[in-house]
């Protein structure tokens, strides 16, 4: 399968049904889903039901799908997956950047190798305006990826989700990159 991106250590390329073994694992680790559903386990109905038709979306606007499987370039292992997805499908102005990787990636750099690369394709290869990216207030690690890729703190706020989970009293933060900034900072 044709990679979307590479980078010196990663491949992201498209997802395919053969990627729900990789997905079940990832999203079936407690700690890698405690800032997205409190660690609960996801089964594989979801997997096949709701997360893979959203990893397999065509976005009209790009010509791309907004989320791609992240390898390891040199051993072809799957770390997991990231997102630049427009907000809009027939708009490429605003994309959303987003990741999740396995414990076993964390702390090695590819969260913030992979965003920089996707933040870099978004302003020079799809039309994109502005980048966003949220996240819990206390996932601090998530945070300071966002701030390696170049996105800066733009507001915290807080929502009303069905479930609360350990951390959201504390609310979320966004961050945002323009165009306008990121050429300022090359």
């Amino acid at each position: 399968m044709r990679a979307f991106l590479e980078t010196d250590r990663l491949v992201l390329r498209p997802f395919t049904d053969a990627d729900v073994p990789d997905l079940l694992a990832l999203d079936n680790d407690p700690d890698v889903m405690r800032y997205i559903n409190g660690g609960r386990p996801t089964s594989e109905q979801d997997i096949r039901g709701r997360t893979l038709p959203r990893l397999l979306h065509d976005h009209p606007c790009t010509g791309a799908r907004g989320y791609w499987a992240a390898l390891r370039k040199d051993t072809g292992t799957f770390l997991g997956w990231f997102e630049l997805r427009p907000l809009n499908d027939h708009d490429p102005a605003v994309a959303e950047l987003g990741y999740r990787l396995h414990r076993s990636a964390w702390g090695r750099g590819y969260a913030t190798e992979g965003a920089r690369a996707l933040v870099n394709k978004a302003f020079t290869d799809l039309g994109v305006e502005q980048v966003t990216a949220n996240t819990m207030a206390v996932n601090v690690a998530s945070r300071r990826v966002m701030e390696k890729a170049g996105l800066t703190f733009l507001r915290a706020y807080t929502e009303d989700w069905p479930e609360t989970i350990e951390g959201s009293e504390h609310g979320e933060v966004a961050y945002v990159l323009t165009r306008k900034a990121w050429e300022r900072a090359r």
